[in-house]
């Protein structure tokens, strides 16, 4: 039983605001509609039933009290007296509306009966006779003893009067009379005020019904519509959220590998000075100790010879040196527009290389923070470098524009292209890391016909 009340309730739960209003509004609505109905209807009733008798009674009245004497005086009727009321019920309107007549005394004895076997019997007062004598006119409407009526007359509807009978002069009540009055238009007349009134009151309770549902849809599509956007912003939130644990990740792995890239680029300089520069100024310093110098058997076009060879030496050596840094310092690009940008470092290769680079530029790109220009400018020299060295320069290209509201910047070349997994090097792999420490998406795009480097950076222009 308990398990059978948790599923109503979870499934009541689960309705809508208005299709709960809808199922208890209406069951209460119907509840009170009855009440109110069923009271409505008896007042109706009794009040139809009361005026309806007291219109009866008063024209009963005026035509059998001229016809009794004073029964104050006399308790019982004379012969006249009940052949004057027999022609009078026997013929004519009120004979023929009037199917049993008695006359009380306050004794309870019956005066006067239309059936004769009842004149001068004594029976209990009811209920009904006790009011009339108190003064009231009392009506019911097929509410009947079948033994106190004719056969003819059991199926008709039928209103039972108690009308007392008053002196002229002093407005005691000394009888009773007892009557049923065939009542078709009585019938026709409480019925038509019945369904009336059940429908005012239907009507009624429908049309609050009908209001108080309209108000309470709305305000279930309303409350419907407010939780569906409050599930849509707080589905959004998790997004962000997830994004934003993501972007975390990707920061904290790029500034863990920071100082092993930093490492790495040292060590890589390192090896550069090492095997390049260095080597040529030892190389001069071994010629230096050359006999051409120290020994005086040898000629003046020897020395110049030697001293030719060590200055082209140096000369090398200050060349690669120049290289190096060329590569390590950055030119002045934070005031720099971003078109700016990647002219410098599309001419600076094409000087370095002699070779020919195609630059595609949109027509507008934002100007990003010093991060992502320096970003930019590396991701393209970097680019163009691996261009140069594993496509041999061939239809190498530079583009930038805005899609998706995001800045992309793209290097390509027609070489023969390589594997990412073996050739994504120190520089590539520097690259990554830092264009995924602001925040951006770096792809790389190789096969048989080329290769393209992508970035993808999201940029609020700066003031």
């Amino acid at each position: 039983m308990i398990r059978i009340l948790q599923n109503v309730s979870r499934r009541w739960s689960e309705l809508s605001l208005a299709l709960q209003f809808l199922v208890a509004g209406g069951f209460g609505l119907l509840a009170v509609m009855l009440v109110v109905g069923a009271w409505v209807t008896s007042q109706i009733r009794e009040g139809v039933t009361r005026n309806s008798a007291a219109t009866t009674a008063l024209y009963v009245d005026s035509v059998i009290a001229p016809l009794l004497p004073d029964l104050r005086k006399s308790q019982e009727l004379s012969d006249s007296a009940k052949q004057a009321l027999d022609e009078t019920l026997g013929q004519g309107a009120l004979g023929k509306r009037i199917v049993s007549f008695r006359l009380w005394r306050r004794d309870g004895t019956v005066l006067y009966a239309k059936d004769a076997a009842l004149i001068g019997r004594r029976f209990d007062l009811t209920d009904g006779l006790r009011s009339a004598f108190q003064g009231n006119v009392v009506a019911q409407f097929d509410t009947f003893d079948e033994n106190e009526i004719q056969e003819e007359a059991i199926g008709l509807p039928l209103l039972e009067i108690y009308n007392p009978v008053r002196e002229p002069w002093s407005g005691e009540v000394v009888a009773v009379t007892e009557f049923y009055e065939i009542a078709d238009d009585f019938q026709a007349t409480l019925a038509s005020a019945l369904l009336s009134s059940w429908l005012i009151v239907a009507g009624a309770t429908l049309a609050a019904f009908l209001l108080l549902s309209g108000i309470v849809l709305r305000g279930s599509r309303t409350i419907d519509d407010q939780r569906g956007a409050l599930r849509r912003q707080v589905s959004e939130l998790q997004g962000l959220v997830a994004q934003n644990n993501a972007l975390r990740v990707r920061v904290q792995r790029a500034s863990r590998r920071a100082t092993a890239l930093n490492e790495r680029y040292l060590r890589r300089i390192g090896a550069d000075l090492h095997d390049g520069p260095a080597q040529l100024v030892a190389l001069a310093a071994l010629r230096m100790d050359s006999p051409v110098f120290s020994g005086d058997g040898h000629s003046s076009e020897s020395r110049s010879t030697e001293v030719a060879m060590i200055r082209k030496t140096l000369e090398d050596a200050m060349r690669e040196i120049r290289g190096i840094c060329t590569g390590l310092v950055l030119p002045q690009i934070e005031t720099a527009a971003t078109t700016d940008i990647l002219r410098l470092a599309v001419n600076e290769h094409e000087l370095r290389t002699g070779t020919s680079v195609t630059l595609t530029l949109a027509g507008h790109l934002p100007e990003p923070g010093a991060s992502e220009k320096i970003s930019i400018y590396r991701f393209v020299q970097e680019g163009l470098n691996n261009a140069y060295r594993h496509g041999r320069g061939k239809d190498q290209a530079v583009s930038a524009g805005m899609k998706g509201g995001r800045l992309f910047v793209e290097v390509s070349d027609g070489g023969p292209g390589f594997d990412p997994a073996r050739v994504e090097g120190l520089g590539l792999a520097g690259l990554r890391e830092r264009v995924e420490s602001i925040g951006g998406q770096f792809e790389t795009l190789t096969g048989p016909h080329g290769t393209r480097l992508v970035i993808r950076l999201s940029v609020e222009e700066q003031a």
